[in-house]
């Protein structure tokens, strides 16, 4: 399953050197001018997990391969990007093809690295990245309203919930509110998100700071901290430039560089674990002696449509998968363990899978 976080920002906020770590490849020049990255570059990440590497341990795995999510390095936005200015279309159109959308903000002074609006300010700069998606949504939706009425006029039921979602939208958007805000009936979900609607995606604050604020962050991350927690948003204090330099070290040199500076792990596993959990996504694993390996699916999917994650013939031929959870795996011993106690669960068509389950999917050729 692709899914996909897309990070923006103003120029000149690392948010290029940042997908450069992220990726550990340089495939997003870093300059210090606007607009170095044009077209936006794509980089597929494993999501850490530490639970996949004690089922292959005790699997015996040859191969053990994580999920992974996709991020986007998007062009940097500038005001008036919802009217086209600069790379403003482009922007816009990269914008809409992923799930949600990761907020670089910069939280670090470098008289060697210009600002483009001239000043430090984070909370101004996610104000000006929103503002400007919501331009972007109050002039699409407008655009549909004459449509949408010609066709309630043709008695077109389906137009007439749209109309409707479009009505709201518009009024949190007038009211200077991302569309994310918009209350939505659980039946009416799938047509507004439909809609595609830029701020209707769910959002984290990546806040990029200086080397020495890398562990307990500083007055700019503690601000844009305060306002995530007050409007429910995820957040993440991170070091672009720390991360870049871990990027090219071994394993036992990033370690210790890590103990330097007293942190415990990189803070793009951070920041991969928290774009996991922004878009509702579980962990399931499938384990055996040739390989142990992670499967991405959403929260609620149920037991078939998670089989078909591995391929397709498995959702159409499903018959029940073997479940065991994650925590009976470890105590057992893995699945022959777990059988033996009674901790292996036959479950069918109707059954949500949980995460960390292990399962073994049952199918007809």
């Amino acid at each position: 399953m692709g899914f996909k976080c897309g990070i923006v920002g103003l120029p000149n906020v690392g948010k290029s050197t940042l997908f450069n770590a992220l990726t550990q490849a340089a495939v997003a020049e870093a300059a210090n001018y606007p607009f170095t990255t044009i077209e936006p570059n794509v980089g597929e990440v494993p999501v850490p997990d530490p639970r996949l590497d004690e089922i292959a341990s005790i699997a015996k795995s040859t191969d053990v391969v994580p999920t992974r999510l996709t991020f986007v390095d998007i062009a940097g936005l500038v005001r008036g990007a919802s009217k086209g200015e600069g790379l403003g279309n482009q922007f816009l159109g990269h914008i809409r093809e992923v799930d949600a959308i990761a907020y670089v903000l910069r939280c670090f002074a470098d008289d060697d690295v210009t600002h483009v609006e001239g000043r430090i300010d984070p909370l101004s700069d996610a104000e000006t990245v929103e503002t400007e998606l919501m331009l972007a949504d109050l002039e699409s939706l407008e655009k549909r309203l004459p449509t949408l009425e010609k066709r309630i006029r043709g008695q077109d039921k389906e137009a007439k919930i749209t109309f409707r979602l479009v009505e709201a939208a518009l009024e949190q958007l007038r009211d200077g509110k991302p569309a994310r805000q918009t209350q939505v009936a659980a039946e009416d979900r799938d047509l507004f998100e439909r809609l595609n609607l830029l701020t209707s995606k769910p959002v984290l604050y990546v806040c990029n700071v200086d080397e020495a604020s890398a562990a307990n962050g500083n007055t700019h991350s503690d601000a844009v901290v305060k306002k995530a927690e007050a409007h429910g948003i995820g957040v993440v204090v991170i070091s672009a430039k720390i991360e870049a330099e871990l990027a090219q070290l071994e394993a036992g040199e990033r370690d210790e560089y890590l103990s330097e500076l007293g942190l415990t792990e990189p803070g793009l596993n951070r920041l991969i674990r928290a774009g996991y959990a922004l878009l509702g996504l579980i962990t399931y694993f499938t384990a055996g002696p040739k390989e142990a390996r992670a499967w991405t699916v959403s929260q609620g999917t149920a037991a078939p449509q998670a089989a078909g994650v591995i391929h397709t013939d498995f959702e159409k031929g499903f018959i029940r998968a073997e479940t065991i959870a994650y925590d009976d795996y470890l105590a057992c011993g893995g699945e022959s363990g777990a059988r033996d106690a009674g901790k292996m669960r036959l479950e069918g068509k109707d059954y949500k899978v949980q995460d960390g389950d292990v399962l073994h999917i049952r199918a007809a050729n």
